[in-house]
């Protein structure tokens, strides 16, 4: 198969908002596959490489050669050129890298590199997520789709389990079954915006949670050995050698746990994530140590787990783990004894709760309304910094915004950029705005006179490095434009230095 095959699927979808039609469109690509491309191309059509890393970056794809004129390239061809790509290491691979990199690129047509940049990037917007891919494999196969996502969610990812349900149907896909040693997808939490929401999906009594602000981790205990797999599955073993000491010590022959990891103060309280990201990064030796907490159990000395009540599953957690390391909880029965429960979780420096049903099961990779997590939404009126072109779907708009608070002795700070939260009428409108209030364009980036203050949503604050105030917003998100407050009322540094309890 041609990958301008994949790059023009991924354009009609991008142009249609029918779920229906992005299925079809889908099942049409995936029937046209050989077996051998299977698992290439239902890769390609979710928008993402096999390759988790690739070692490429908006910088190495500036200067690109000129497009080819002929569509050649096939999906197996790409694949491989990445998987080259990915596996270079040592001394000239830079160079080396950059001349395979202009080597592939040169090979693809105009549409296809701009697609190619966007699948390294994860800059592809065509609205075919995961589960629609899943859709779409059930529908071009005639299996069930329930069946492709239990297989989805066991084996751990859509692409592994492609080609059995291409060669075998139901009858291959059932035989996937969650495995010590072989990460799951795992739990997602929805969201709502308050307790009272979150305890109507619920329903009471529930469990709730504190929201720790750590990586998702996943441990598998098999005798003396340990795996330890992040939300992505990536294995991060050897990188948290205390974790792995705690996982080791529990007294079960073999187990899978879900939890969180983070740093830790002296005090007792959880560091700022940055902190825990960095320290879960490398594998060299640290000062910042991380404590595992546990939330759930999975599996036991031969018995899956996931069809358990909550209640089942909490009780099993609660008599293997030792009380330190489980995640605080309080089951309540009412509202108030929830609002005291999140009281308890931000008093302790964690950023919210998750409210659990106690009769749900453990569903792998399913984001429902078993869990939903509760957060109080920080906001700051900011000002726009600049503003860049936007790519993919977005290309012609201006998108990306960085965004500013006001310093009391004069001038902005930035804290971070975003392109979160606009919506296509938002992008119409800021594209003209910010072309009013350009005062420089330096290759995408458009620098704008700092009038316009823009209210952000974000979920906490970090250190950074990259910014002269040293700090930096996390998922920062735009709720609105303020065109009622002039640049001079907006949040100042000040404030988002006191939300940074840390310091």
């Amino acid at each position: 198969m041609l990958i301008s095959t994949i790059v023009d699927a991924s354009l009609r979808l991008a142009s249609t908002r029918s779920r229906k039609a992005k299925v079809e469109m889908l099942a049409a690509v995936l029937d046209e596959a050989d077996a051998g491309e299977i698992e290439v191309v239902t890769s390609f059509l979710s928008g993402s490489l096999r390759q988790r890393r690739t070692g490429l970056g908006w910088r190495s794809l500036a200067d690109l050669p000129a497009p080819a004129e002929q569509a050649t390239l096939t999906v197996l061809e790409v694949d491989a050129a990445f998987g080259q790509i990915a596996a270079l290491s040592g001394a000239g691979s830079q160079a080396t890298r950059t001349g395979a990199t202009r080597e592939l690129f040169a090979r693809a047509t105009a549409p296809e590199q701009s697609w190619l940049r966007g699948v390294v990037t994860g800059e592809v917007r065509q609205g075919a997520l995961d589960a629609l891919v899943q859709e779409g494999l059930a529908s071009s196969t005639g299996v069930p789709v329930a069946a492709v996502r239990r297989a989805a969610m066991l084996a751990g990812s859509t692409v592994a389990i492609s080609a059995a349900a291409v060669a075998g149907g139901v009858e291959a896909l059932a035989a996937y079954h969650l495995e010590v040693g072989r990460p799951v997808q795992p739990m997602l939490a929805s969201s709502e915006p308050d307790l009272d929401a979150a305890l109507a999906r619920s329903g009471t009594p529930a469990a709730i949670d504190a929201k720790l602000d750590g990586i998702r981790i996943q441990a598998h205990k098999m005798g003396d050995r340990v795996l330890l797999a992040t939300r992505t599955l990536e294995d991060i073993t050897a990188r948290l050698p205390e974790v792995v000491a705690v996982v080791a010590s529990l007294p079960v022959e073999t187990a899978v746990l879900d939890g969180e990891a983070l740093a830790i103060g002296v005090d007792g309280r959880p560091r700022p994530f940055q902190e825990t990201a960095s320290r879960t990064a490398t594998t060299g030796a640290s000062d910042v140590a991380i404590t595992p907490y546990f939330f759930d159990l999975l599996y036991v000395d031969g018995q899956d787990l996931l069809a358990l009540s909550g209640t089942e599953r909490l009780a099993r957690l609660t008599a293997l783990v030792p009380p330190e390391h489980l995640v605080p909880r309080r089951v309540v029965t009412t509202a108030d004894e929830a609002r005291l429960a999140l009281d308890e979780a931000l008093a302790a420096g964690h950023e919210g709760v998750v409210v659990k049903s106690l009769d749900a099961p453990y569903d792998a990779g399913r984001r429902g309304a078993a869990w939903v997590k509760v957060k109080p939404v920080h906001t700051l009126d900011l000002v726009v910094l600049a503003v860049e072109e936007g790519s993919g779907r977005r290309r012609g708009w201006l998108s990306n915004i960085h965004l500013g608070a006001r310093d009391p002795e004069g001038g902005f700070v930035m804290l971070g950029k975003t392109f979160k939260g606009m919506t296509d009428e938002i992008l119409r409108w800021q594209t003209e705005r910010f072309t009013e209030l350009m005062t420089e364009r330096d290759d995408w980036v458009v620098r704008v006179r700092p009038e316009q203050v823009v209210e952000i949503a974000f979920d906490g604050v970090q250190r950074s490095t990259r910014y002269p105030g040293g700090l930096a917003l996390r998922f920062a998100r735009v709720i609105r434009y303020r065109d009622d407050k002039t640049a001079d009322e907006a949040d100042t540094i000040d404030s988002v230095r006191r939300l940074a309890s840390w310091l």
